[in-house]
């Protein structure tokens, strides 16, 4: 498009938001007033620093894009390929997870052993009187209550 051809378009979108504008000051007041005259300067200001052209410009390289998208088989093999890439990447995630689980549980104790692992050790405990485990002054205490009331 020519100068003359962009200017023809920036007045008349700078029209339509006057007249916009105009509206909003009537119906709605001076603060939605003035947002829609800031708006309405945007196209001229765009005209003027020649943004407006770059963004038709921009306009018409999506829609190009998009309609090659959408018709042509090349394009979707193209995507198809990256959602296999994509499926593959997340697999092999998975996969590789796996094995470091296999090779930690079959690696030995120590490592099986949060106790030995972390170079801490855990607090003692006192055992169950019936059941063997292990369970804490804290658990004892309610087990006794509940014992007490016969839930077991």
């Amino acid at each position: 498009m020519e100068g003359t051809t962009w200017a023809a378009l920036t007045a008349a979108l700078t029209i339509a938001g006057a007249i916009w504008t105009w509206i909003a000051f009537r119906r709605r007041g001076a603060a939605n007033g003035l947002r829609a005259l800031g708006f309405t300067l945007l196209p001229a200001a765009a005209w003027l620093t020649g943004t407006l052209e770059m963004v038709v410009e921009i306009a018409g390289s999506v829609t190009d894009w998009a309609t090659s998208l959408v018709f042509n088989v090349l394009t979707w093999s193209g995507v198809g390929l990256a959602g296999l890439a994509l499926l593959l990447f997340v697999v092999s995630g998975f996969i590789r997870d796996r094995q470091l689980a296999r090779g930690q549980a079959a690696g030995g104790t120590a490592a099986a052993d949060p106790a030995t692992s972390s170079g801490r050790e855990l607090p003692p405990t006192s055992p169950r009187s019936k059941g063997g485990s292990p369970i804490d002054d804290e658990m004892a205490d309610i087990e006794a209550l509940l014992k007490k009331r016969g839930i077991e």
